[in-house]
């Protein structure tokens, strides 16, 4: 897959299945759409193309900024597309003036005269230019005056979208990690920056990874603990391990501020400012203040075991 970031250094694109969208989590209603793309593009013998848009568009023209949550970053986004086998992907700088084009200046200058679209697939509610006055009907009377075939996207399968992006997100704020999994179609995952802590879990016998989230917009997952997959990608050997996370304000020893912490099983290196990117499995229990601190070491006992049941089977 070609990543196109440049709007000015587009190549001539073979006959392009163009479709639209931000594909946030890249989950299960999204691949059904990418299936569609792939499968018009093998029909004409062209090119499939996905346009999506970076910065998200909500964070430059909406009233939501400091509410969006993301699902993926857009590094993420790309190596889940990558997997797919689509020819083209083109992040499209999203700006203010971008947005508020008119929706006939957005088809003429910049889907025909960029993308010189052979077929467009799009939602019948999909929406686009100044004030949102672009929508499929406009793109279905221009057809013939640009020469491009438009697909739609059934309702049906634009309702399996929303819904599929709005349970992820609340199951994973919910902690219900296994629901938001099923709908995405790969263990939720996210990374951050190992930083020092307060070195309690050491202690205890369960040191852990304190992490500094890279991405301020990713999502998440709600306070709770959980079995995980762990990736050091800057480990001289680029290992997975296997491990237990702890997201919450650890309510024992009166903390206020929220911390991700993960307990990496079988393993004490010392990792500070390396990334660690944590695929979550399982929810394991909420967050609890225990009697004391024995009562909290007898308690990440049990927490390992369980973990370890779960993740049992070795990540492919």
């Amino acid at each position: 897959m070609q990543v196109h970031k440049n709007l000015d250094k587009l190549p001539e694109f073979r006959n392009a299945v163009v479709t639209i969208g931000t594909f946030d989590g890249v989950h299960m209603g999204h691949r059904l759409i990418i299936a569609q793309l792939l499968e018009e593009a093998r029909r004409i013998d062209g090119e499939s193309v996905i346009i999506t848009f970076h910065p998200h568009p909500r964070k430059v023209v909406g009233n939501q900024q400091s509410e969006i949550r993301l699902l993926n970053t857009l590094a993420e986004k790309i190596q889940l597309l990558e997997k797919l086998g689509i020819n083209h992907l083109v992040v499209v700088p999203f700006t203010e003036e971008f947005g508020n084009q008119h929706a006939i200046d957005y088809v003429e200058k910049f889907l025909v005269a960029r993308f010189h679209p052979a077929v467009i697939i799009i939602g019948y509610d999909h929406h686009f230019g100044k004030n949102r006055e672009g929508n499929y009907q406009l793109l279905e009377a221009l057809r013939d005056r640009f020469s491009y075939q438009l697909v739609e996207i059934p309702e049906r399968v634009l309702h399996d979208i929303t819904v599929s992006s709005t349970r992820v997100r609340t199951a994973l704020f919910n902690s219900d990690v296994e629901t938001a999994n099923e709908f995405l179609g790969y263990d939720y995952f996210f990374e951050g920056t190992v930083v020092m802590g307060n070195r309690l879990g050491r202690t205890l016998g369960f040191p852990t990874a304190n992490l500094r989230i890279v991405d301020s917009e990713k999502l998440i997952p709600g306070n709770g603990v959980y079995a995980v997959r762990a990736f050091l990608p800057q480990h001289p050997d680029a290992i997975w391990l296997l491990g237990m996370m702890n997201i919450g304000v650890r309510p024992t020893v009166d903390g206020t501020r929220q911390t991700v912490e993960v307990n990496l099983f079988d393993f004490d290196e010392e990792i500070y400012g390396q990334t660690l990117r944590v695929e979550v499995v399982r929810h394991l229990r909420g967050e609890k203040k225990f009697d004391g601190l024995e009562s909290l070491k007898q308690q990440l006992a049990r927490d390992r075991e369980n973990a370890l049941q779960v993740l049992q089977f070795p990540k492919d």
